[in-house]
C-alpha cells in the first residue's frame, strides 16, 4: 500500500474531527484538496474508508483498523523525526500550545522571543481557551492548566505554582472606595466567571464557609475579567501571575491579601502519553517551567 504519510495524517483528523470541512479548516486548504488526499488513500488501500452522507461521516470497518494503526505510525514518525532532532542537536517544529487567555498574554507571549532564541527551528500555535480542549480532537500539543489533573490518559508536567488575590484599578477604588474587610465588599460591584461556579467562591480566612460571589457583571474569559478589572468595571480574583505586570505599572491594586485565601496553585503543562517525550515538546515545558519559577 503506497500512500504518503501526510494523506494518512489527513484522514486521521477527518476521522477525530468528523467532517472534512473540519480538517480543510484546521489545515486552511480548500475542503477539494482534503477531498483528493481522502480519494488517494482510499486508492492506495483498495478500499472505502468512510461512508459520507448528508448526515456526516462514519468510517467504514477498514477504515477502523486504518485509523487504529495509522496513528500509531504517526506517532512512530514522530519519535523517528524526534530522534533524528536529537542527532543534528535542534528541536524543531510546529508546538500547538492550549492556554487560557490571560496566561497566553502574561506568560507564554512575553516568553516567545527568548524561547525562539534558543531554538529558532520551532514554530508556537497558541490556542486560546480557558476551557481543557480534547487535546486529540483539536490536535493540542501541550495544554497548560492550574489546579489538579484528573485523566488517566493524560501525562501532567509540574510547571510552578500560582495564586490568587482579589484586584481593583485605582480609578474603581477612588470612586468606590478601599474595602478593608471582607464584609465591606457586600457594597462593591464584584465580576464573577460565569463558566466556572467554583471560581466564584472565595475562600475567607476567618471562616470555613466560602464568600459566594453574585456578580454585578460575568464572563466566561480570563482575559476579559483581567480587562474589566483594569477599566475600573469592580473587584475581581485573578491569577497573581497575570495580574503582576499591571501592579508593576500601577494599573491594579491588591486587596484584602489577609483575610481570602492565597495558597499556591499546581500550574500543569498536559499533553498525550505518546507525544509528551518529542523533544520540541521536552524543550518547550522545560523553558516555560523556568520562566514561571522567576515570576
Amino acid at each position: 500500500m503506497p500512500f504518503h504519510l501526510d494523506d494518512l495524517a489527513l484522514f486521521c483528523r477527518i476521522a477525530v474531527l468528523g467532517s472534512l470541512s473540519a480538517a480543510a479548516r484546521e489545515r486552511d486548504i480548500p475542503v477539494s484538496q482534503v477531498t483528493r488526499s481522502l480519494n488517494r488513500l482510499e486508492t492506495a488501500c483498495g478500499a472505502r474508508l468512510m461512508h459520507r452522507t448528508t448526515h456526516g461521516l462514519s468510517l467504514t470497518d477498514e477504515g477502523d483498523t486504518l485509523l487504529a494503526h495509522g496513528q500509531d505510525m504517526l506517532s512512530m514518525a514522530d519519535v523517528l523525526g524526534a530522534e533524528l532532532q536529537v542527532r543534528q542537536g535542534q528541536p524543531s517544529g510546529w508546538v500547538r500550545v492550549g492556554v487560557s487567555a490571560s496566561v497566553a498574554e502574561a506568560v507564554i507571549a512575553p516568553s516567545l522571543p527568548g524561547l525562539y532564541a534558543l531554538y529558532p527551528l520551532l514554530h508556537i500555535d497558541i490556542v486560546v481557551d480557558d476551557r481543557l480542549a480534547d487535546m486529540a480532537r483539536d490536535g493540542i500539543d501541550i495544554a497548560i492548566r492550574t489546579g489538579d489533573v484528573h485523566n488517566d490518559n493524560l501525562i501532567a508536567r509540574p510547571l510552578g505554582m500560582a495564586s490568587r488575590t482579589l484586584y481593583a484599578s485605582p480609578a474603581y477604588l477612588a470612586q468606590h472606595g478601599t474595602p478593608q474587610t471582607p464584609d465591606e465588599l457586600a457594597a462593591h460591584h464584584l465580576i464573577g466567571n460565569s463558566k466556572a461556579p467554583s471560581m466564584n467562591q472565595w475562600q475567607r480566612q476567618d471562616s470555613p464557609t466560602p464568600w459566594a460571589v453574585k456578580g454585578q457583571s460575568l464572563t466566561d474569559n480570563s482575559a476579559i475579567m483581567l480587562t474589566l478589572v483594569r477599566h475600573g468595571v469592580g473587584i475581581a480574583r485573578l491569577f497573581d501571575i497575570v495580574a503582576n505586570p499591571w501592579v508593576k505599572t500601577g494599573e491594579l491594586v491588591p486587596l484584602l491579601r489577609g483575610s481570602f485565601d492565597v495558597s499556591d496553585i499546581p500550574v500543569y503543562a498536559v499533553m498525550l502519553p505518546e507525544r509528551h517525550r518529542l523533544p520540541k515538546i521536552r524543550a518547550c515545558v522545560d523553558y516555560w517551567a523556568g520562566c514561571l519559577g522567576h515570576l
